[in-house]
């Protein structure tokens, strides 16, 4: 069975020494006056960064693609690199396996049931609920997935402050990161 066979590689190492190489991901759902919209995130733990994210009205494995995709579309995962999630049906199917098999990435899940062994990725979603959206209420999906998209790409990887980055933002760890390494070469 393949949820039997894919052993836990992250080991609770919430760490990475370059971006592109260590990723975690899981899936929230959000209320709104339409009913749920379901977002899965890719988290770089280099930065911290959200790389890639998708939502969608179903929490189908195509949801977890999509959002692989999107990291693997904008060159955020180097051949090789480890995404680890919970022990989800989306996560744990061979769909999604011959999706990251396509891109070069290895898969690892946690143990069923321990929310620790993924805590980056939920503490990102309880990040988001309460920075944002606990604050309003949406009548539809669209303003969720508006104000979801602007939380990401405007605040949380531009100007959000992380004190495991040295209260730098996403973006800046990553830019220095590449200054870093131009310089040494």
């Amino acid at each position: 069975d393949d949820v039997v066979t894919r052993p836990d590689l992250l080991k609770r190492d919430f760490t990475a020494d370059r971006p592109g190489v260590r990723f975690v991901g899981d899936i929230t759902y959000l209320r709104t006056g339409e009913g749920w919209l379901y977002l899965a995130t890719v988290i770089d733990l280099f930065n911290r960064e959200v790389v890639g994210w998708s939502m969608a009205e179903h929490m189908r494995t195509e949801l977890i693609g999509d959002a692989l995709t999107m990291a693997h579309t904008h060159g955020r995962i180097e051949s090789g690199a480890l995404f680890h999630s919970d022990r989800g049906s989306q996560y744990t199917s061979d769909e999604y396996a011959k999706l990251a098999g396509r891109f070069g990435v290895r898969l690892s899940v946690g143990r069923t049931g321990v929310c620790w062994d993924n805590s980056v990725a939920e503490s990102w979603f309880s990040m988001l609920k309460n920075e944002m959206y606990y604050r309003q209420s949406f009548a539809t999906r669209r303003r969720a997935r508006f104000a979801v998209m602007q939380y990401i790409e405007v605040f949380y990887n531009r100007r959000r402050l992380h004190s495991t980055l040295g209260y730098r933002t996403p973006a800046e760890t990553r830019a220095a990161y590449y200054a870093q390494t131009a310089t040494a070469a």
